[in-house]
């Protein structure tokens, strides 16, 4: 894989990684008028939930929905220059113009002698990953060389955000289908790099921890792992170091889990095993969802979302929260905060942590959405209209191999 940096006019980093080592140069330069960006991201903390919120006005200007012809992320072309200046490109990775997340981190502030209004600077970063300069295909079209190019990218990412000043977690996603909210059709993810560690993880390491604590010496995510393919009755698929699974209270109608066999932290700690054989694999899950529901419908919509470990949010050595009693919202964590004196208990809180990808639609039958109605919004509580082990069968049905 070969790595070449450079700017778009407005300053904004873009970064292009090439299969090939040999790979010609990476020179063209972005032409177009731009001014500099302007982004400000604040943090809000919500003092009943702990939890922070990000309030972004200046994303209400982003691209949404351009014709095809003004895609941002195809190639530049003479008279039609986009957000990446070269003719072609394998995978490229930019700044978001319009990011939730931005700059550098601050001290948490208080607006009322009670502290009960607190905010921050919305530090971190928000990029967009572009998987192919092929405007038409999906990530199930991918071949496995150009998908194992993607692993290292988003690997490659994870490396350098997680080192940046602040950022406490790394996260890789997709969202694909109009139905989802994508605004924009070209095949591609991002990558968000909080300032905190995001509540859903914060609950998985307490309820890791919880569990450590009742049974000595035991792995929540290792016995979960251990239970259901025991009973294989959800396992979708059963590779050498990876295994796909609906877990037995998936909250969505088709939502699979997938985990490497051995368990790791995050993307960097994944094994070369691991690596060459995820591309397989995941290519297969991706293409049994878009047969879920026949020919005749659209192409499925997901969302894909790596689950790392935090990290300590210095740069530094790795070190995380791992209690209800240094969560994102708690004195002892997160914006402005050094944590632990001695980061012990939370690079240990880490290590226990499992990799793992979830991928699911919310597409429920032949022209059926679940929408997150009243239940679900309101009082966080999942409604399941298909029964994992259904979803199950029905992904292993319409396997191609």
């Amino acid at each position: 894989m070969k790595k070449t940096s450079g700017r778009l006019a407005d300053g904004r980093e873009i970064v292009y990684y090439d299969l090939h080592d040999d790979a010609a140069a990476r020179t063209a330069a972005d032409q177009r008028p731009m001014p500099p960006m302007e982004a400000h991201s604040e943090i809000r903390h919500d003092p009943l939930l702990d939890e922070w919120v990000g309030v972004t006005a200046h994303r209400n200007a982003r691209t949404y929905h351009p014709p095809a012809d003004e895609c941002p992320l195809c190639p530049s072309r003479e008279g039609r220059m986009s957000e990446i200046p070269e003719p072609s490109y394998d995978v490229a990775v930019f700044e978001n113009r319009f990011p939730s997340f931005h700059g550098a981190p601050g001290a948490v502030e208080h607006e009322d002698a009670g502290a009960l209004f607190r905010h921050a600077p919305g530090a971190g970063r928000c990029e967009v990953v572009s998987f192919t300069s092929d405007h038409n295909a999906s990530f199930a079209d991918l071949d496995e060389e150009q998908a194992r190019l993607v692993l290292d990218v988003w690997t490659d990412r994870t490396a350098e955000l997680s080192s940046t000043p602040g950022v406490e977690q790394v996260y890789c996603f997709e969202n694909r289908g109009e139905e989802i909210g994508v605004t924009l059709s070209h095949p591609h993810g991002q990558i968000y790099a909080y300032p905190f560690t995001t509540p859903r993880t914060a609950r998985m390491l307490h309820s890791v921890a919880a569990y450590g604590a009742r049974h000595p010496g035991g792995n929540l995510f290792d016995d979960l792992l251990g239970a259901e393919l025991a009973s294989g009755e959800r396992v979708v698929i059963d590779g050498e170091h990876w295994v796909a699974f609906v877990p037995y209270a998936a909250h969505w109608p088709y939502e699979v889990h997938l985990y490497p066999r051995e368990r790791v932290p995050d993307l960097l700690a994944l094994s070369e095993e691991a690596r060459a054989e995820f591309p397989g694999i995941y290519l297969e899950l991706l293409r049994r969802f878009d047969r879920l529901f026949g020919e005749s419908e659209p192409r499925t919509p997901y969302i894909a979302a790596w689950h790392q470990a935090p990290f300590d949010g210095g740069g530094g050595d790795t070190a995380v929260p791992g209690s209800d009693t240094a969560d994102p919202g708690s004195d002892s964590a997160g914006p402005g905060s050094d944590g632990d004196s001695d980061g012990a208990p939370r690079r240990a809180a880490r290590e226990e942590f499992a990799l793992h990808l979830e991928l699911f639609t919310i597409r429920r039958a032949p022209g059926k959405l679940k929408f997150l109605a009243g239940s679900e919004s309101g009082m966080n509580v999942f409604i399941n209209d298909v029964p994992p082990e259904a979803a199950a069968k029905r992904l292993r049905e319409v396997a191609s191999r």
